[in-house]
């Protein structure tokens, strides 16, 4: 009796453990950046987590004709980041590493992509 208890147990714990979502590819952390806002004050935005593999277009500078871009980009995840001058993950680009990467206020960027 007790072994058919523990197969129930066991088997139960197995498909609780399937039945449970895989969390997708993440940078663990923030990813910290500043902007300009329409105010003329500068302004600082978070990612929080962001998802790993995909192109995140900075939306309080997606339009380039209608802002400045963002600047001194802070990668405090736990991934690559490579940051680009244009949205759409287009354009010029500069990689910071994980945790430490940074960049000045000359380091200018509209979206970034995180290793997945």
């Amino acid at each position: 009796m007790r072994l058919r208890n523990a197969a129930v147990a066991a088997f139960g714990a197995f498909t609780l453990l399937l039945a449970v979502p895989t969390s997708a590819s993440a940078a663990v952390g923030e990813f910290e950046y500043a902007y300009v806002g329409l105010d003329g004050a500068t302004h600082h935005a978070r990612l929080l987590d962001p998802a790993g593999g995909e192109c995140h277009t900075l939306p309080e500078v997606a339009d380039p004709g209608a802002s400045e871009p963002a600047h001194s980009p802070r990668n405090r995840t736990t991934a690559t980041a490579t940051v680009f001058t244009e949205p759409d993950c287009e354009g010029d680009y500069f990689t910071l590493r994980p945790l430490t990467g940074r960049g000045s206020e000359r380091l200018k960027l509209r979206s970034v992509a995180f290793s997945s």
